[in-house]
C-alpha cells in the first residue's frame, strides 16, 4: 500500500509543475496532454525512486523527462524547455520547504516521522501542488499564449 501511495504522491505535483512550465513557455494549457504526460513522467520517476540508485537520480530523470515532453509536444526549443522546467521546479521546491516548515511548526510531528507515513506525507504535499496549479492558471492568463504552440 505504501508503494501505491508513493507512486500516486508525485502525480499532482508533476502535472502542476508541467503545467506551470508550459505557462511560463507561453503555451496554452491543454489539460488532457498535460495530465497524461505528467502522470507518465511521475510514475516513471517514482519507479526510479524505488530502485536502488543514487538519491536524487529520479529528480534529474523527471526534470529531463519534462524538458523532453515540452520540447517534443510543443514548439518550444529544448533550451527554453529546460529553463521553464527548472524555474517551475525551483518554485515547487520553495513551496515544499515553506509548507513543511509551516506543518512542523503547527504540529508536534517532525518531518522524519511524517516521511515514514506515506499517507501523511502525501497530504502534506498536496497544498503546494494545488498552489502550483493555481500559479499555472494565473501565469497562463497573464502571459499571452503562442499561437499554434502545441504540435499535438
Amino acid at each position: 500500500m505504501n508503494e501505491v501511495i508513493l507512486l500516486l504522491q508525485g502525480i499532482p505535483e508533476t502535472i502542476a509543475t508541467l503545467a506551470l512550465s508550459l505557462a511560463f513557455a507561453g503555451i496554452s494549457l491543454r489539460w488532457l496532454p498535460i495530465a497524461i504526460g505528467g502522470s507518465i513522467i511521475s510514475i516513471i520517476g517514482s519507479t526510479i525512486k524505488l530502485l536502488p540508485f543514487t538519491l536524487g537520480l529520479h529528480t534529474v530523470a523527471m526534470l529531463l523527462m519534462c524538458v523532453f515532453f515540452i520540447s517534443k509536444t510543443t514548439r518550444t526549443s529544448p533550451a527554453k524547455s529546460f529553463i521553464v522546467t527548472i524555474s517551475s521546479v525551483i518554485i515547487l521546491i520553495f513551496l515544499e520547504n515553506v509548507f513543511y516548515l509551516i506543518f512542523s511548526s503547527m504540529t508536534t510531528v517532525n518531518l522524519e516521522t511524517a516521511n515514514t507515513d506515506s499517507l501523511l506525507w502525501f497530504l502534506i504535499g498536496l497544498p503546494q501542488a494545488i498552489i502550483v496549479f493555481i500559479l499555472s492558471i494565473v501565469v497562463s492568463k497573464i502571459k499571452k499564449p503562442v499561437l499554434n504552440g502545441w504540435k499535438i
